[in-house]
């Protein structure tokens, strides 16, 4: 059994892998096969290549607001849990974690394919449209979709999919306006931590 760490012993030790890097890269569930030093690697479980051990839907991450540049989550999302908004707190989350302009990666089975659907453990299903719920500024026959949650504000840069297969998306953290929210007022206020 594995001795939980405190969020405080955590932010500890990312502050001081945060110190030894320029240029902050995450990798998100990326394993004991992730083998890249420029990311920081986070898996639930420990690992040889494993830097940070934390559920990530333990919310808030071990990480300060505005500190890496590049967020990567490769078959990850899926397997986060979309009750009761789970799914765009998690996303509310890496969208905390970048600077101004950063960047999420995300790679995850399209939902409804076979990749998607043999694994037990995947309860989030995504396709093309799904990433319209996070860009203010994308529209769909002349509506937005991103009023019905109205989540911290991304742009979809890049969307490649296979409905057999993957989809790909990359997004970057647009700061947020006030002409994103029906009440007007800015929800979401980007924080550099020191």
């Amino acid at each position: 059994m594995t001795k939980k760490v405190s969020i405080k012993d955590l932010q500890e030790k990312v502050k001081k892998l945060i110190q030894t890097k320029s240029y902050i890269n995450i990798d998100l569930g990326g394993g004991s096969a992730q083998t890249n030093k420029s990311f920081i690697n986070v898996d639930i479980e420990p690992g040889p290549n494993v830097d940070i051990v934390h559920d990530l839907e333990d919310i808030p991450w071990p990480f300060p607001s505005g500190c890496a540049n590049l967020i990567v989550a490769s078959h990850i999302v899926e397997h986060i849990n979309p009750h009761k908004g789970g799914f765009i707190k998690w996303m509310d989350e890496a969208w905390r974690v970048l600077k101004p302009g950063g960047q999420l990666m995300i790679s995850t089975p399209y939902a409804g394919s076979m990749g998607y659907w043999q694994d037990p453990t995947h309860i989030n299903g995504c396709n093309e449209v799904t990433w319209y719920y996070f860009d203010p500024l994308q529209v769909i026959d002349k509506d937005s979709l991103y009023k019905f949650y109205e989540p911290a504000p991304w742009k979809v840069e890049n969307l490649g999919w296979n409905a057999d297969s993957n989809l790909e998306v990359l997004l970057s953290k647009r700061l947020d306006d006030k002409s994103y929210h029906v009440s007007r007022k800015v929800k979401y206020e980007h924080k550099e931590e020191k």
